[in-house]
């Protein structure tokens, strides 16, 4: 009895710290976003800086050199796409009217049917101004993580600075403590690989989206574009969220033709994309079950918010990490675990 009593408490014990770190990440998480953007960006970016000191570049250079060079790519491709993103703010009204003719029409030839559909409300809700309005929004947005981008570089400068100390602190650690640190080398490891194939295959994804709008004949084919290879990063309905506004916009520009093949372009290409290629240079794959990646979304996605939506499978990939560390936590790992790293784990279990 008493020892089914110490099990309950330790239960508990674990439920209220997990529910206090949760807190405790919700309540810091705007510090907490910039702090996990700049690690990942790090991890990234370390690999070319690596190669560069491997060239007898000397290592401060080597950051220099990237860092700039990223900076320089990032201040051109806002340079086009903020040109692209000012003409489709001023055209809003002019979509906004088409939007609500084609709704009427719509709503009309419903209503001659027999429906009783009010109309004043569906057209409240698209309403060109409130449209305007969330644009601004959303623009400002984009200018706050713009803002924010000069004190991610300073973090990511201090971080790669400090890798070739904490290389000798692992090192340390190891030898005098015995303690291996190899999970730490796996988690960036795993981060990196899911994250530049995610890049790869987003740019991908991106261009080919600009391609074929831009040969439909598509307005802002750039913009649609970027946000397709944004998107991307989001796990099992970012392609979704992407395709849904922009089959829309080419629906009110070019009628029910564009509208049928934008739909089909980004079909085949998803297709293509995400079932083929993806897959096939992803290699091991994530190591996480289709469940955890669609929750893993919501629930970081809650915490941090946009960071913690496009951040969520590395987030928890490296939580996975830890957990296999310890014996008591293990458990957690295997239930976060995908089917295929199930069956192998049972197969070896068994022998």
């Amino acid at each position: 009895m008493i020892s089914q009593n110490n099990s309950i408490l330790k239960t508990l014990h674990f439920v209220a710290v997990i529910i206090i770190i949760l807190a405790g990440i919700l309540a810091a998480h705007e510090v907490i976003e910039l702090i996990l953007l700049a690690l990942f960006f790090t991890i990234i970016t370390l690999h070319p800086v690596l190669l560069l000191e491997k060239k007898k570049v000397p290592y401060t250079l080597a950051i220099v050199i990237v860092l700039s060079s990223i900076s320089l790519l990032l201040l051109v491709f806002a340079a086009i796409i903020g040109d692209s993103i000012s003409k489709f703010m001023s055209d809003i009204p002019l979509y906004g009217e088409r939007l609500t003719e084609i709704i009427t029409r719509l709503i009309a030839s419903l209503n001659d049917l027999g429906m009783n559909i009010n109309e004043n409300q569906l057209l409240d809700l698209i309403d060109s101004k409130k449209i305007l309005n969330f644009t601004t929004i959303a623009v400002s947005k984009l200018g706050e993580i713009l803002s924010d981008y000069f004190l991610i570089i300073l973090i990511m400068v201090f971080m790669l600075l400090e890798f070739k100390n904490f290389s000798l602190k692992i090192d340390l650690i190891e030898k005098k403590f015995g303690k291996s640190m190899n999970h730490l080398n796996e988690i960036a490891n795993n981060i990196r690989h899911y994250l530049s194939i995610k890049t790869y295959v987003s740019i991908l994804t991106g261009v080919l989206i600009w391609l074929s709008l831009t040969i439909i004949g598509v307005n802002y084919a750039i913009l649609w574009g970027l946000i397709a290879f944004l998107l991307n990063y989001i796990p099992n309905i970012g392609s979704l969220l992407a395709a849904v506004p922009t089959i829309l916009f080419a629906l009110l520009q070019l009628g029910m033709g564009g509208f049928i093949w934008a739909s089909v372009s980004y079909l085949l290409i998803n297709m293509i994309v995400g079932n083929i290629v993806e897959p096939k240079i992803m290699g091991k794959g994530l190591g996480l079950s289709t469940l955890v990646v669609f929750v893993s979304l919501i629930v970081w996605g809650f915490l941090l918010g946009t960071v913690g939506v496009f951040l969520s499978v590395p987030i928890t990939i490296a939580i996975k990490i830890l957990l296999e560390q310890n014996k008591k936590t293990r458990w957690i790992a295997v239930l976060l675990g995908s089917t295929k790293e199930t069956k192998v784990i049972e197969q070896m279990y068994h022998q």
